[in-house]
C-alpha cells in the first residue's frame, strides 16, 4: 500500500506541533541559542570541527539571532519544530555545512538541558521568594516575641504561648521546605549534553566543557539516565508541593484566628473586603485567596509528578514540552502566595483583649498550676493533674486567676490538707506571663530560648541565600565565558 500522506497532518499540526512551537518561542528559544553556541565552541575546541568552519557557523548563528523576530514566528508545518527551523536557516545560509552543528548531539539531550535551564531560573526565583518570606517572618516574630496568644490543639484552647513562638514554628518548617527546594535545585545542576540520543557519541566530545559553558556543576554521568531519568522533575515539583501544603495549614490557622468567635488575629483594613449588603462585615478574604492558590499550586505540582507515573524508563514526550510548560503555572500561583503572605502576616496584629478573654474562659494556664503543685506542694504529677482538673470544673467559666477559693477546696478535698500556696502565689502560678517565663527550655517560648532560635533561623536563611547566590553566580560566569568564547570564534 502506498502512503501518499504528507507530514504534518493538519489536526496534529494544530493540536500538538503548533502549541509546542509557541511554547518553545516563549520559554526555550534563548536557551537553545545558548546550547548552540556552547556546542559549537566545544566542537571547535576538540577539533571535531575546524576553526574556519566553526567561524562560518558562528557567524550564521549570530545573523539568524539578529535577524529573527522569534515572537513573530508562526508555525506553518514546513519544519517539524523550532530546532529544525534553526537548522534549516543554517543550511539555507551555509549549505551542507549548516548541518555540521548537530554533530555529536540529539534533540534528546538538548531537550532535557533546555528544561533544566528553564526550571533552574524559576526555582531559584521561588527560593528567593521563600527566603524573603522567612526574613519577614523572623522580623515579625522578633517583634511579637512577648505577644501572648492562645495555642489551640484539636480546635480547642490549650495553652498560652506567644505569637513569636508560633511564628518560629512556621519559620522552621518554611526553612526546611526551602532547604528541600534548594536540594532539588542542586538536582538540576548536572548537564545532559553529550548524552546525544542515548549512548553518548563516537566523537571525542568534552561533556564537562559543555556543562561548564552552560552553567552546570558538571555533566550528568550516565547517558541513558540523561534522557530517561525524570527525577529532576519529580523531585523539584514534590519539593514545591510541600511548601504549599505546609503554608496552607498556617493560612487555615489565620482563618480560624480571625473568626468573630475567636478574634485572636486582627487583619488591618488594607487587607479586608466588605460585604455588598451587610454593612457590619469585615471579610479577610486574602486568607481565602492564599488558601486556594496554595491548593491550586499543589494540584499543578501533582499534575506534573503524576504524569510521570507508569511511564517507560526511556526518552518520552510525557516528560517534555507540554508537561514542562504546564508546570510553570505552579511558579506563578505559588509565587503569589509567597508574596501575599510576606505582606499579610507582618501587617496583622494580635487582639490582646480577646486573647485574655479566651485564656481566662478556657483556663489555658492550668498546666502550670499542676506543675507548680508538683514543685512546691510535693504532689505527684497525677495528683496535681487531678486537683487542677477539679479546679477547672469548679470554676464554671469564671477566670482561673480569680479561682483561689475553688482551688483551696479542691486541694483540701483531694490531698487532705490545706495548700501551702496562698492567693498571691496562686495568681502568679496561673498568670500567662509566668507560664511563658517558665518554658525556657530549647524551643520554648521564654525570651532566651526564643532569641536563640531566632539566631539559628537567620543563619539557616543566610546559608540558603549563599547557596542560591553561588548557583546563580556559576550561571552568570558561564554566560560571560560562553559569550567570550563564541565571540572569539566569531572573530577568528
Amino acid at each position: 500500500m502506498t502512503d501518499e500522506s504528507k507530514f504534518p497532518d493538519p489536526v496534529y499540526r494544530d493540536t500538538v506541533l503548533a502549541p509546542l512551537f509557541e511554547g518553545v518561542k516563549t520559554h526555550y528559544a534563548q536557551h537553545m541559542a545558548a546550547i548552540n553556541q556552547a556546542h559549537l565552541v566545544m566542537l571547535v575546541e576538540t577539533g571535531i570541527l575546524g576553526q574556519e568552519d566553526g567561524a562560518k557557523i558562528a557567524q550564521a548563528l549570530w545573523d539568524i539571532e539578529a535577524e529573527t523576530d522569534v515572537a513573530a514566528l508562526t508555525y506553518t508545518g514546513e519544519h517539524e519544530d523550532y530546532f529544525f527551523y534553526v537548522e534549516a536557516e543554517l543550511r539555507r545560509r551555509l549549505g551542507d555545512l549548516g548541518g555540521a552543528l548537530h554533530t555529536a548531539r540529539s534533540r534528546n539531550d538538548m531537550d532535557h538541558t533546555l528544561f533544566k535551564m528553564a526550571l533552574r531560573t524559576r526555582a531559584e526565583a521561588m527560593l528567593g521568594q521563600m527566603t524573603t518570606l522567612s526574613d519577614a517572618l523572623i522580623a515579625k516574630a522578633r517583634a511579637e516575641a512577648d505577644t501572648l496568644i492562645v495555642a489551640y490543639t484539636h480546635g480547642q484552647p490549650a495553652q498560652p504561648t506567644t505569637f513569636g513562638h508560633y511564628l518560629g514554628a512556621v519559620i522552621e518548617v518554611l526553612n526546611r521546605d526551602a532547604a528541600r527546594l534548594s536540594a532539588a535545585i542542586d538536582g538540576l545542576g548536572h548537564c545532559p549534553m553529550g548524552a546525544a540520543a542515548i549512548t553518548t557519541s563516537g566523537f571525542p566530545i568534552e561533556r564537562a566543557r559543555m556543562a561548564e559553558l552552560l552553567g552546570f556543576d558538571g555533566p550528568l554521568v550516565n547517558s541513558y539516565g540523561c534522557i530517561a531519568s525524570v527525577d529532576y522533575i519529580t523531585g523539584l515539583y514534590s519539593a514545591i508541593k510541600l511548601v504549599f501544603l505546609h503554608l496552607g495549614r498556617v493560612v487555615q490557622d489565620m482563618a480560624f484566628w480571625s473568626s468573630f468567635e475567636v478574634g485572636q488575629l486582627y487583619v488591618p483594613n488594607a487587607l479586608v473586603q466588605i460585604s455588598s449588603i451587610m454593612p457590619q462585615k469585615r471579610n479577610p478574604v486574602p486568607i481565602e485567596h492564599m488558601r486556594h492558590l496554595a491548593s491550586v499550586t499543589m494540584g499543578r505540582c501533582d499534575m506534573v509528578v503524576n504524569t510521570m507515573h507508569n511511564t517507560p524508563f526511556t526518552d518520552m514526550n510525557d516528560s517534555e514540552g507540554e508537561v514542562q510548560q504546564a508546570g510553570y503555572a505552579a511558579y506563578d500561583s505559588g509565587g503569589r502566595v509567597l508574596d501575599l503572605l510576606a505582606a499579610f502576616l507582618p501587617a496583622c496584629s494580635i487582639n490582646a483583649e480577646n486573647v485574655r478573654r479566651n485564656s481566662d474562659a478556657a483556663c489555658v494556664t492550668i498546666t502550670e498550676l499542676a506543675d507548680t503543685l508538683v514543685r512546691d506542694e510535693g504532689l505527684t504529677f497525677r495528683q496535681a493533674h487531678e486537683v487542677a482538673s477539679e479546679v477547672a470544673r469548679g470554676l464554671e467559666g469564671a477566670p482561673l486567676s480569680s479561682g483561689f477559693a475553688v482551688f483551696a477546696a479542691a486541694f483540701s478535698g483531694a490531698i487532705g490538707r490545706v495548700p501551702k500556696m496562698d492567693e498571691a502565689a496562686f495568681k502568679i502560678a496561673t498568670a500567662p506571663e509566668t507560664f511563658i517565663a517558665r518554658r525556657d527550655r530549647i524551643g520554648g517560648p521564654a525570651p532566651a530560648a526564643l532569641d536563640a532560635a531566632f539566631i539559628t533561623y537567620a543563619a539557616v536563611v543566610g546559608a540558603l541565600k549563599q547557596a542560591s547566590a553561588a548557583r546563580l553566580n556559576r550561571i552568570a560566569t558561564a554566560d560571560t565565558a560562553r559569550a567570550a568564547a563564541f565571540t572569539a570564534l566569531l572573530e577568528s
